[in-house]
């Protein structure tokens, strides 16, 4: 039932990464939903790490990637954010760190007490040629918002900044120790580094904290990826304005979430595909902006997926998909349309 008929190729996806011309069109997404899993594989999503790693594995490649999103084991930052149960939920809900003795009473879990065998025992079931993609469970800043609340983590900016140190410092270590972990595993061909930093406008805290507190654990990320030869890629949504130099600094690879009401994919290729910035190329990944994907007719869909490919399709370093992911409010055939023209 394979959508393109053609078996995934992971050194594809390197090719795009390292800012060059693959042999043949690329897809990118984020992850999709279980609707557009059960879509591609034929039945019913699965139980279980394993058996829905290897349902993730088969629908990816049945839908045309030449790799799979994976997130390696359970580890996870216990929470109480959307415990009401709401679709929709507040940077503010139910903070569990709000001072010190909150703080040095939370469950810090550590990675190392998570079950990453799956990461293992899948690699004799990806198909073709194909790897993980491993990602965090959610990233560094989104983590502090998720624990001590948006607000909050904004006032211990100038009230207590020993403690907003502090709790940075607990959550950016266990999160590299999580992808030091799953690096070492055959089957992960890359890892990506999934944290959201902006609003439409600006950064969700200033760029001076974001390169105190936030940006030094990525650049930490990256270097873990790639002393394990392994590229990093960045999810990461929102104004990108006045950190575009920090990307570079930190040394990812590719970057992904673009929106057209921030800067547009076409106009995001060639900044960072150009020749302007003093650290050179940067792959783009994905960028049909998710709003025109839900509203545009299929045919303005294919247009302008098509025209994208076009435009990187002598340079190199663009793979494609959504701005973001496909939420299970995407009609099925909007996403369809999207990736029916990769050649």
């Amino acid at each position: 039932m394979s959508n393109f008929n053609r078996v995934p190729d992971f050194k594809q996806m390197l090719k795009v990464l390292e800012c060059q011309v693959p042999d043949r069109d690329v897809l990118f997404e984020l992850f999709m939903n279980e609707n557009v899993y059960e879509w591609a594989i034929g039945g019913k999503w699965p139980s279980g790490r394993l058996n829905q790693m290897r349902a993730m594995a088969k629908a990816f490649a049945v839908l045309g990637y030449d790799y799979a999103t994976a997130w390696g084991s359970g580890f996870h930052f216990p929470n109480r954010q959307g415990s009401h149960g709401l679709q929709t939920i507040s940077l503010n809900d139910s903070p569990v760190i709000t001072g010190r003795a909150s703080f040095d009473a939370y469950p810090w879990p550590d990675p190392a007490d998570f079950d990453y065998s799956s990461l293992k025992d899948i690699e004799a079931d990806l198909p073709g040629g194909m790897k993980l993609m491993v990602m965090g469970p959610s990233g560094v800043l989104e983590n502090a918002i998720k624990l001590a609340g948006y607000d909050n983590l904004c006032y211990l900016l100038y009230d207590d900044e020993g403690l907003l140190a502090d709790i940075f410092e607990q959550i950016g270590s266990r999160i590299a120790a999580h992808y030091r972990i799953a690096a070492q595993y055959g089957s992960v061909g890359m890892l990506m580094s999934n944290d959201d930093w902006g609003f439409n406008t600006q950064t969700m805290l200033p760029p001076w904290a974001m390169r105190k507190y936030v940006f030094p654990w990525h650049k930490e990320i990256v270097r873990i990826a790639h002393a394990a030869g392994k590229p990093a890629v960045l999810h990461s949504c929102g104004n990108f304005s006045q950190i575009v130099e920090d990307l570079y600094d930190m040394g990812f690879d590719a970057r992904h979430s673009y929106e057209d009401n921030i800067l547009p994919v076409e106009e995001s290729y060639e900044l960072f595909m150009g020749n302007e910035l003093p650290g050179g190329k940067m792959a783009v990944l994905g960028g049909i902006d998710l709003d025109f994907l839900l509203r545009s007719p299929d045919w303005a869909v294919r247009a302008r997926a098509r025209q994208m490919l076009t435009r990187a399709r002598e340079r190199g370093g663009y793979a494609l998909g959504s701005g973001n992911s496909i939420p299970k409010f995407c009609p099925l055939e909007k996403y369809l349309a999207m990736i029916s023209v990769v050649q």
